[in-house]
């Protein structure tokens, strides 16, 4: 298991590269840079422009821009400095990362405690109400677009309460009350459209568990049915339900993407999309990796899991 993680790490860095090369290459297609933002619509002349510009270093050819970068990577400056406001990457980070991380881990928290109970109850009762309604629901999610719920959300919050959330963030340690306002329902609505795939999951690998010859034997020694379900069929069927969570971590994060900028959330989707915006092109190319990193090794904990669920499926075979 050691050699395989270690393997598994091994590949993250040439998968890392891949991405900022891509990234690094994007942003440059994309026209205008941070120069003309920085000069605004104030009348300066060509002249000044290009100083701005090689101040900043975007003269510089572009090997030796993604070198310098790639080096600020490596040596732990996270990217170097913004080059609109000059601030330390590895200080926006700090403060957008936490934000991210809140809004991930309440989703797939409220997604696992709500998908789980919901499949083995939809399985339980197939092809009756129970089920029809949980499929019923689940389609819903899967088909409405997370920002169109969104602006509905907020359309119905003030149409019907007079209410919004609130605009400025507060993190759990200084406001609890102000935090739970305004990250209850992006990750509510992330939840919804992540756990409609999960509950899916989870009820067709249920169905298929209680007909494997181990639940018959388990029914023929009288436990109850409950006790059927939790302890004989859902540790095989958490199986897909696991890789299924891995599979859509990448969606997770596109979602959280949007909808950081849709409710204000300070994270790191937002400070993407900003920087992309007035072509702050370290800042993009770093969160960006960054991102890129968190699919990465999520997907190497599911794997991990994976194996450890069902060892048939492990580094060996």
């Amino acid at each position: 298991m050691l050699r395989y993680i270690a393997w598994r790490l091994a590949l993250l860095i040439p998968t890392l590269l891949a991405a900022s090369v891509v990234v690094f290459l994007v942003m440059r297609v994309l026209p205008g840079d941070v120069s003309q933002v920085i000069a605004g619509d104030v009348a300066v002349s060509p002249a000044v422009r290009e100083a701005l510009a090689e101040e900043l270093g975007l003269n510089d050819p572009l090997h030796v821009q993604y070198g310098q970068w790639l080096w600020s990577m490596v040596n732990g400056k996270f990217g170097g400095n913004s080059l609109e406001s000059k601030e330390s990457i590895r200080s926006i980070i700090g403060q957008q990362l936490p934000v991210t991380l809140l809004l991930t881990g309440y989703t797939l928290l409220l997604s696992i405690l709500v998908s789980l109970p919901l499949g083995m109850l939809a399985a339980r009762w197939s092809n009756r109400w129970p089920d029809y309604i949980t499929r019923i629901v689940s389609l819903g999610g899967l088909s409405l677009p997370s920002l169109l719920v969104a602006v509905l959300v907020l359309l119905g919050l003030l149409l019907a309460f007079r209410w919004s959330p609130p605009i400025l963030y507060a993190s759990p340690w200084a406001d609890p009350w102000t935090h739970l306002q305004i990250m209850i329902w992006p990750a509510l609505i992330l939840a919804w459209e992540q756990s409609s795939h999960l509950v899916r999951v989870t009820r067709a690998s249920v169905l298929e568990a209680l007909d494997r010859s181990y639940v018959a034997t388990a029914r023929s020694k009288g436990l109850a049915e409950r006790v059927v379900l939790v302890k004989h069929a859902l540790p095989n069927a958490l199986i897909p339900t696991v890789t299924m969570i891995g599979l859509h971590f990448g969606v997770l994060i596109s979602g959280a993407v949007i909808l950081e900028n849709i409710f204000g959330l300070p994270g790191i989707g937002r400070g993407i999309v900003h920087a992309a915006q007035v072509r702050d092109y370290p800042v993009v190319q770093s969160l960006a990796v960054l991102l890129v990193l968190f699919s990465l090794v999520v997907n190497l904990v599911v794997d991990i899991v994976y194996s450890r669920l069902d060892p048939r499926v492990g580094p060996s075979s």
